[in-house]
């Protein structure tokens, strides 16, 4: 699923490129009758509204909250775009084919959109310089919904959600507080709860523990504070370069000219199953458990778990 930093480099290249554009059209074939009552576009009925609520609507700008795409656009409407597990935002010229009945939509340029994980194509919005801001997400678990700009932040979508880690009132004492609203909760489950910090998932949780050697199965209550404060330090350094390396495309992820990240080629632990360490001086093994039903990776040596945590 894109991170904090690989929606953030979606949100930066949105900036670039459809600011003062109108929309023109839109095209989706996620409509399904499973999904009637959702208030997004899955919903067919509700297709009908989102479509007639942005067509003609100027583009005027491009930000992020948490793992939240959001599109505001004249007339006091705001897109709401959450990409889920393979969605990702592409800007290009498409033509659409008719006689193909799977994915239709074919990209024209730039030719970086060719990628083959480009090629899903959910949803098209036509803007009105002859470009396509399109929606390709394999498994259909984006969602897409459109907001009232002045209440978007307090709807169902986004009330919930906890501080953004790279802000700078962001700062250890509120780190540590957010944490310790559940002290016996493990500090891996605790990193990737949307309602305690923002933007942080799978592949960022686990490589900061691995930075700041905290086992991901340790409780909260037990980790000494100048080891919370290497993760708090951790945290917002890789996020950062998270975001300057372009995001992470170990899977899905491309950016909105189709491209790749490079943070992939940067991991320690994400993903390293059975590798050695490479923290200086470690000897360890890259191990792999399940923890919240998600896979978490951490070395055997220097992130141990304490007794009280066993």
């Amino acid at each position: 699923m894109p991170e904090l930093p690989e929606v953030q480099t979606t949100v930066n290249g949105l900036k670039t490129k459809v600011i003062n554009l109108t929309i023109r059209d839109v095209w989706s074939n996620y409509n399904s009758d499973y999904f009637k009552g959702s208030e997004t576009i899955k919903d067919p009925r509700y297709f009908k509204y989102f479509k007639k609520t942005i067509t003609g609507k100027k583009i005027i700008s491009v930000e992020r909250r948490a793992k939240n795409i959001l599109i505001n656009v004249t007339d006091g409407q705001t897109i709401l775009i959450h990409m889920k597990m393979t969605g990702h935002l592409l800007f290009g010229h498409y033509k659409y084919d008719a006689k193909i009945k799977k994915d239709p939509w074919v990209p024209i340029e730039p030719e970086s959109l060719k990628d083959p994980y480009n090629r899903h194509i959910r949803l098209v919005i036509s803007l009105s310089n002859g470009y396509h801001l399109a929606l390709s997400d394999v498994r259909r678990f984006a969602k897409v919904t459109v907001l009232p700009r002045d209440t978007a932040h307090h709807s169902i979508h986004l009330s919930g959600i906890g501080p953004e880690p790279l802000e700078a009132q962001f700062t250890f004492d509120k780190f540590k507080d957010r944490l310790f609203r559940k002290p016996q909760s493990k500090i891996k489950q605790s990193l990737i709860d949307q309602s305690i910090i923002a933007g942080i998932g799978n592949i960022y949780a686990d490589e900061t523990l691995w930075r700041a050697r905290i086992h991901p199965a340790e409780k909260i209550a037990n980790i000494p504070k100048d080891k919370l404060k290497e993760l708090y330090v951790a945290i917002r350094s890789l996020l950062s370069k998270g975001i300057k390396l372009g995001g992470d495309s170990m899977s899905d992820y491309r950016n909105v000219d189709g491209e790749k990240g490079k943070f992939q080629e940067h991991h320690f632990a994400y993903r390293k199953t059975g590798q050695h360490c490479e923290m200086k001086g470690c000897k360890g093994t890259i191990k792999r458990i399940v923890l919240g039903g998600r896979s978490t990776h951490y070395c055997s040596l220097h992130q141990v778990l304490s007794k009280n945590s066993i």
